[in-house]
């Protein structure tokens, strides 16, 4: 039995001058679109009018999200706090994924800042992340990570329990709508 592609969003949390999210973002979608049970949406919060009707339609059509996340003082982006504010039915009963990077903490503690957010927002966060430790460090001229074994391994994790989470609460959702 073939299942239909799940819509996947990848969220760019980034919005500074500099950011380094599309690299990670690039890279991380290049896994996700080699996968033939998913079809990707790039939301890059940089080119994306916050709060606005077509964001809210893009989160309603979505069946499980990817958040790209820095990690700026300990917590993630101010931006995207505003963006995840901007909507709330349309996260509920959806998982979430997170790739971070950062310093030396690769970001680590914004996604445990956001855990508790989408917790909020009746969404199933997954317990596997990719995270890039010295981030700027570990990506080449060509924006290809220099170990692309592990970080390729981590991303497919990931992926794997985003899209069994995606289509069963995707199953649960036709057959029983969620409400709270």
């Amino acid at each position: 039995m073939s299942e239909e592609p799940f819509q996947l969003a990848v969220l760019i949390g980034s919005v500074r001058k500099g950011r380094f999210g599309p690299t990670v973002a690039d890279w991380f979608v290049g896994r996700a679109e080699q996968r033939g049970d998913m079809k990707v949406d790039v939301v890059d919060l940089l080119h994306t009018e916050i709060p606005s009707a077509d964001f809210t339609s893009r989160v309603g059509a979505t069946d499980a999200f990817v958040v790209v996340t820095p990690e700026y003082n300990h917590g993630y982006p101010g931006e995207l706090k505003l963006a995840i504010d901007s909507v709330n039915r349309e996260w509920h009963a959806k998982p979430v994924g997170f790739v971070s990077y950062g310093g030396l903490s690769g970001g680590l503690r914004s996604v445990e800042q956001l855990r508790a957010v989408f917790a909020e927002l009746h969404t199933v966060t997954v317990r596997e992340t990719v995270s890039f430790h010295n981030s700027r460090v570990n990506f080449d001229e060509k924006g290809d990570p220099r170990d692309p074994e592990a970080v390729n391994a981590a991303a497919g994790v990931l992926l794997d329990q985003l899209a069994w989470w995606a289509h069963a609460l995707r199953e649960a959702r036709a057959a029983r709508p969620y409400g709270t």
